[in-house]
């Protein structure tokens, strides 16, 4: 689903990614992981379309079209999901609101008819008791007043609600407690363990992969892939470090 070729990308004028290549089969879960500054989250936001992150060589495309050739929305319209490992604030507009406005925004660029308000707020509820997620929590503002758990949690439950076809998750299970974790982590599989669907998760911990089972672990150093494994990969990075995985890699 996901193909990224020789990708390089620079953050103002630094280069970051220094010549990323990674596939991602349908049906799979690849967990990325490595240390502080290798990369990750730059990764995340090139394929999400950030402004400010300049692709200076390479290609990454999602079912065959060409990622970096669409502007932000046309990448979600297209299937893609990004949830960020810090979810902003959006004082005055309720997730309902917002969340609404969001599926039948993708609805229409996929040429499909919006939800009524009944069968959103149907479709709203289902997904939210799939995460534990309060009903009245989506009335309130998007995230304002939200515990880092509550964010998290909110954010998977957009996700449940959008359905994408590809989810790149960037440190979902940061601010999370052991109950949240287990939650996100139970909702992740829910929503997105189809044969249809692919999910990369950036992680700095094993305990995400505990409830997400990866089908491939990689290790992201200086800016590209050094080395890959099995789920086995994400325990060893627990044990020893990133140091010595690095150093039998090389």
């Amino acid at each position: 689903m996901l193909k990224i070729e020789n990708l390089h990308a620079t953050v103002g004028g630094t280069e970051i990614l220094k010549g990323l290549t990674l596939e991602v089969g349908a049906g799979e879960i690849h967990a990325i992981m490595g240390p502080n500054g290798a990369g990750k989250s730059t990764l995340s936001y090139v394929l999400g379309g950030r402004p400010g992150y300049e692709v200076t060589g390479g290609t990454a495309t999602l079912n065959g079209e060409d990622l970096l050739a669409l502007d932000s929305h046309e990448r979600a319209a297209a299937g893609l999901f990004l949830g960020f490992q810090y979810p902003v604030e959006i004082p005055g507009v309720s997730n309902v609101q917002f969340l609404r406005e969001a599926l039948n925004a993708q609805r229409a660029a996929r040429g499909e008819e919006p939800l009524s308000g009944g069968e959103f707020l149907k479709l709203a509820r289902e997904k939210a008791a799939l995460l534990k997620l309060d009903m009245d929590m989506l009335k309130r503002n998007v995230n304002v007043g939200f515990s880092g758990g509550e964010k998290k949690r909110a954010e998977m439950v957009q996700m449940g609600i959008l359905d994408p076809a590809f989810a790149i998750l960037d440190e979902t299970d940061s601010g999370l407690d052991i109950d949240a974790l287990r939650t996100v982590g139970d909702g992740i599989n829910a929503i997105m363990r189809k044969p249809d669907k692919g999910v990369l998760l950036i992680t700095h911990y094993q305990r995400l992969l505990d409830y997400v089972k990866p089908d491939y672990v990689h290790v992201l150093a200086g800016g590209r892939i050094v080395t890959t494994g099995g789920p086995d990969l994400a325990v060893r990075l627990e044990n020893e470090g990133y140091e010595t995985v690095m150093e039998e890699a090389a």
